[in-house]
């Protein structure tokens, strides 16, 4: 049966939902799922997986990620984003101390609080909120903590005479549900400007960044000469970031059966949860037994047997 990650280069103008469902066509597989969301106005890399990878689509999406885009200073949309209307909109002088906007940038890395905005696909009360945002309405929504490894500007700041805009080009590594719209109109209000996010790439995901993607049409015609699994990474890929131990036969014998086995036979386990590997193929992610501190125990099974 095929496997495998697909690291596909999502075009702009289609959804998440629009690259599986294309991708499941082309290669004529059901099992197909991505591992994190990018807004139609976005491209970029968006693994997605195949077969029994679907297993690895939670640790995927739980890896970091890397943007490159455009901040606007001057004005905010509905969206946060240019395809939204404008809501605010304050003149940015000629001569904005580049500092200022340096110095903002910095306050937000670290682990901080964001507020998702009306337009994303968050669930309040079981219903999406851009759903409420659709009916002109605005709800209360919880924040939450997020993680920015690195924010910073890339670029000389653009100012626009007509606009009375600034515009300048900036990179973030952040960790999963990291809305960067928001983070765009944040850094705004920390220098007390609307702003938004008018243009966003995203250039990596986990461990697959964007020169070794493929696009809709390239996976069409590696399927059309029958070479699907030359564009296929291996589900090894999404698990490269965990502590890994390979088995003895006597091991493999009893994780392919889902035991629960004692941390002492396994001298080299300094952390977990930790990847069990047997011919140098991923089998099993084994973590702390939940009742039972000296046991660990299958999290996730990926194969019971090997050829």
């Amino acid at each position: 049966m095929t496997e495998g990650i697909l690291p596909l280069w999502k075009e702009k103008g289609m959804t998440s939902h629009d690259a599986v469902f294309k991708v499941r066509k082309i290669v004529h597989i059901k099992k197909v799922g991505h591992s994190g969301t990018l807004d139609p106005d976005v491209d970029g890399v968006l693994p997605i997986c195949i077969g029994n990878a679907t297993k690895t689509v939670e640790y995927l999406m739980n890896s970091g990620k890397t943007y490159e885009g455009v901040m606007c200073l001057g004005y905010t949309t509905t969206t946060e984003d240019k395809s939204g209307e404008k809501v605010e909109q304050i003149p940015i002088p000629k001569e904005f101390p580049v500092q200022r906007i340096d110095e903002a940038m910095k306050l937000f890395e670290g682990e901080i609080e964001q507020t998702p905005p009306m337009y994303s696909a968050v669930k309040v009360n079981g219903k999406r909120l851009y759903e409420y945002a659709r009916e002109g309405k605005v709800i209360d929504r919880p924040s939450r903590k997020v993680r920015i490894d690195s924010f910073k500007r890339t670029s000389e700041p653009v100012w626009d005479p007509e606009e009375e805009t600034l515009s300048f080009r900036f990179e973030a590594e952040c960790g999963k549900g990291t809305y960067i719209r928001t983070l765009a109109v944040d850094t705004g209000k920390a220098l007390g400007y609307p702003a938004h996010m008018s243009d966003l790439t995203r250039t990596k995901s986990g461990t697959f960044n964007s020169k070794e993607c493929i696009t809709l049409t390239e996976l069409k015609e590696a399927v059309e000469k029958d070479q699907l699994e030359t564009v296929l990474y291996p589900i090894e890929r999404a698990l490269s970031n965990f502590p890994s131990i390979i088995l003895s036969k006597e091991q493999w014998e009893q994780v392919k059966h889902g035991a629960v086995l004692s941390k002492t036979a396994f001298l080299d386990l300094k952390e977990e949860p930790v990847v069990f590997f047997f011919k140098e193929k991923a089998v099993a992610i084994y973590g702390t037994h939940p009742s039972k501190p000296t046991l660990i125990k299958p999290v996730k099974v990926f194969r019971t047997s090997i050829e």
